[in-house]
């Protein structure tokens, strides 16, 4: 089976919903994934999200995009990347996910070509958050032909219909955006009860929420509904500070996952 798909049942069976850490390859330093992601395994992440940096992100916010630019500018390229994320595909049984743009995916040949690659190189799935649905077939067709699920965004102004056609387009699960605008950190999470609930309705796939998740409290408050929490901004500016400090910010990771891990037991089960 799929890590994705997995990690999503082991979900459900065991009631302890799954977490979603984002790194975005190339920073804090150019080589740093292949000493990231055995530490996110160690701390309790289920399935790692890899950001491809790209020089104009869809709705990355300052953090992610600061973060982008400077591993651009250090020369990370999409071809490092899955050599970084080969280098210790061995030593990992968690998911790791590609969170690419679709104009990276055409430069590097297209879906198919891109999603051979990503495969071999170890991904087990891909993200494209400027994926339209309506062009969704090729992608989702590519990512099955090379092992990968394909998880397309669902943006908290869709309508629930369009919702549920967005998650049924996914494989492994989809993407349910917390909040609108751009990722950054938040200092609540708003309630995604109903939303989840409409979406359910019509569709089975496992539901990831994102979007201004940067505590455990808040990854509590959303896995109560979701079937697992995305942590993106917060994460990467933590390493960033902690490079900056001269610190070890692989500990540093290590030591926020475990953090917001805690979450994932609802304060409610106390």
């Amino acid at each position: 089976m799929n890590r994705i798909n997995a990690a999503f049942a082991d979900a459900k069976e065991s009631g302890h919903p799954a977490l979603l850490p984002f790194l975005c390859a190339g920073s804090p330093e150019l080589d740093s994934l292949p000493k990231l992601l055995p530490a996110m395994q160690d701390a309790g992440a289920a399935i790692v999200e890899v950001g491809f940096p790209y020089s104009d992100p869809v709705a990355d916010g300052p953090t992610i995009a600061a973060a982008m630019h400077i591993a651009l500018e250090k020369g990370i390229t999409p071809t490092m990347i899955f050599d970084q994320v080969h280098a210790v595909r061995d030593q990992l049984t968690i998911g790791i996910v590609a969170m690419v743009s679709v104009s990276i995916v055409i430069a590097m040949g297209g879906p198919q070509a891109f999603t051979k690659l990503a495969a071999d190189a170890g991904f087990d799935g891909c993200i494209i958050p400027d994926l339209p649905l309506d062009e969704a077939n090729a992608y989702r067709k590519a990512c099955k032909e090379n092992g990968l699920t394909m998880t397309l965004l669902i943006s908290p102004t869709s309508p629930p219909e369009r919702a549920a056609q967005i998650a049924n387009a996914s494989t492994g699960f989809a993407y349910l955006l917390a909040r609108a605008g751009i990722t950054g950190v938040s200092r609540d999470v708003p309630d995604i009860s109903e939303r989840v609930r409409e979406i359910r309705k019509k569709s089975s796939t496992p539901i990831a929420c994102g979007f201004g998740i940067s505590t455990p409290e808040h990854v509590s408050k959303v896995v109560q509904h979701a079937d697992g929490a995305i942590v993106g901004s917060a994460l990467v500016r933590r390493l960033i500070e902690s490079h900056q400090r001269n610190d070890d910010y692989v500990v540093e990771a290590e030591l926020a996952v475990t953090e917001l891990a805690t979450g994932l037991v609802s304060m409610d089960q106390f």
